[in-house]
């Protein structure tokens, strides 16, 4: 008996995680909106994975795994944004005129397409509650009734927020930018992208700091040149792959073409410098959503690819 239920928590536990997985992508829609950066909201997105591994032992309805795990982010965002004083608070009006049809109108589907299109930064110049109605709603498709459950209001307050949030949404968008303008590449980040592009991997392996650090999502971290190096040696085996030198949300990163030839990067890569050295490394290699709804702009003196 015994026997049969560790095998039985072992199933669900696995279960678990590969429901978790999943649901990856979608939580990362969320999460990124809400901090106003795809990298940010990865982050978000790692926590909130990490708790659900730690919880997974206890949680005995995979069914409430969604839920719980988006009101697990919800409230790591809502501590890092609190930590940078940017949560404002605004008056509740009504507005019961706001729909929640199983068929949309055509001025509600326009609205939702607004809104998965908008850059993600500028969500962030709503307020808290008013981003993350309107991402779950109009992003998401959540139903009015979930979402109150998720943020802890009424319906009638989820429709209020929202209404108000897709109006600041379209003011914004009105007179945004359409495109962060190109930059030039760093020194530093232009000599990476020689190297990578040389395959010559010795030269790369003597830029890693002597405690570098590699993060690749849910991997085990790598630390240390020696073993952050053996990265590059994975890299050796594939022959396409070609590096470009971005910008991303006013970071400066590494676009990854699978393909030289490819229209649109893979994913890409974010370095950490420190004495001329890298001392930390991430690679979004196993996590390619993150740069679905990017703002990614390759730098203005990127090598030419064709």
């Amino acid at each position: 008996m015994s026997d049969g239920g560790h095998a039985s928590d072992g199933a669900r536990r696995t279960e678990l995680v590969a429901l978790a997985e999943q649901l990856r992508p979608e939580l990362h829609r969320y999460c990124a909106r809400l901090m106003g950066s795809v990298i940010d909201g990865e982050d978000v997105v790692q926590d909130a994975l990490t708790k659900a591994l730690v919880a997974a032992d206890e949680m005995r309805d995979v069914t409430t795994l969604r839920a719980w795990l988006f009101r697990v982010a919800h409230n790591r965002a809502l501590d890092l944004l609190r930590s940078r004083a940017i949560r404002t608070v605004e008056p509740m009006e009504t507005a019961n005129h706001v729909a929640d049809d199983a068929t949309p109108d055509a001025l509600e589907m326009m609205m939702r397409q607004d809104a998965i299109r908008t850059a993600v930064s500028r969500f962030t110049e709503l307020s808290i509650v008013q981003r993350s109605v309107l991402i779950l709603k109009d992003v998401l498709d959540e139903p009015l009734a979930d979402i109150a459950a998720l943020l802890n209001l009424s319906v009638d307050s989820v429709k209020a927020h929202l209404a108000r949030g897709r109006a600041r949404l379209a003011a914004i968008n009105a007179v945004a930018d359409a495109q962060a303008p190109s930059r030039p590449a760093s020194d530093a980040v232009a000599r990476y992208v020689a190297l990578f592009n040389r395959r010559d991997w010795d030269g790369l392996r003597a830029l890693l700091a002597y405690d570098v650090r590699l993060h690749q999502s849910t991997h085990p971290v790598r630390v240390g040149s020696v073993d952050v190096g053996m990265f590059f040696g994975i890299y050796a085996k594939f022959d396409g792959v070609w590096l470009t030198p971005a910008w991303l949300e006013g970071r400066e990163v590494v676009a990854v073409f699978e393909n030289r030839g490819d229209a649109r990067p893979s994913y890409v890569m974010w370095l950490t410098w420190r004495d001329g050295k890298i001392s930390f490394i991430r690679d979004y290699r196993y996590v390619r959503y993150v740069i679905a709804d990017a703002e990614l702009v390759l730098a203005a003196d990127a090598p030419d690819r064709s």
